[in-house]
């Protein structure tokens, strides 16, 4: 029997305006050039730092990192208040017969009661965010929630919006199926050398067959 492992920002929870929002916020503060959506997209990339790297176009000072992350979580709490489920994600969710699960890099104590609060605890078999400093890869993560949830990762598909999900997913040998309505341009999605489709219903149809 499969068993489907949820990514959650950019895919159950669609908050890419927020995220972008954020990010734009906390580089003002800076005096940093605003980007786009399309740009924030075209050079997605993880580490997050790295990413930034590439959003501003030059190395990081010492320090800046962490500035520009305590600014983006602030403003991220704030916009994150308008955001709502991907569309037909509780649809998908509710109609899976198999297992599922939710792992995502947001921090931990944040994303159990917000899950919850959008009336979705009853469809995961477990829920973990990450516990631990912001910026690293899911690979590891991954390990320990298959290993928690004693599943085979040749059973498990990770339902994703991000190049790192496939990478996890090839670390622990699941199976993985990318999405384009994330945080990710389908030209580097692709380049993951996964399944990449266009809504999530697409991807729940290829994790079934």
């Amino acid at each position: 029997m499969t068993h489907l492992v949820w990514d959650w920002n950019g895919t159950l929870f669609h908050d890419v305006e927020a995220v972008v929002a954020a990010t734009n916020a906390s580089f003002a503060v800076h005096g940093l050039p605003a980007v786009t959506l399309e740009r924030y997209r075209e050079l997605a990339t993880m580490p997050i730092p790295v990413f930034y790297e590439r959003l501003i176009g030059r190395p990081l000072a010492e320090g800046e990192w962490d500035r520009l992350d305590a600014l983006f979580h602030e403003q991220y709490e704030i916009e994150r208040l308008r955001c709502g489920l991907a569309a037909g994600a509780d649809q998908l969710l509710a109609g899976w017969r198999g297992t599922q699960s939710l792992l995502s890099m947001w921090h931990h104590e944040a994303l159990v009661p917000l899950v919850s609060s959008l009336g979705l605890a009853r469809h995961f078999v477990r829920v973990d965010g990450r516990i631990g400093p912001n910026g690293g890869h899911k690979a590891e993560h991954l390990v320990r929630h298959l290993e928690a949830l004693a599943v085979d990762p040749g059973d498990a598909v990770v339902v994703g919006d991000s190049i790192d999900d496939a990478w996890a997913a090839q670390h622990v040998g699941a199976r993985c199926v990318l999405h384009t309505g994330g945080f990710y341009a389908r030209a580097t999605l692709v380049q993951a050398g996964v399944p990449v489709v266009d809504s999530l219903a697409e991807a729940v149809e290829l994790a079934a067959a």
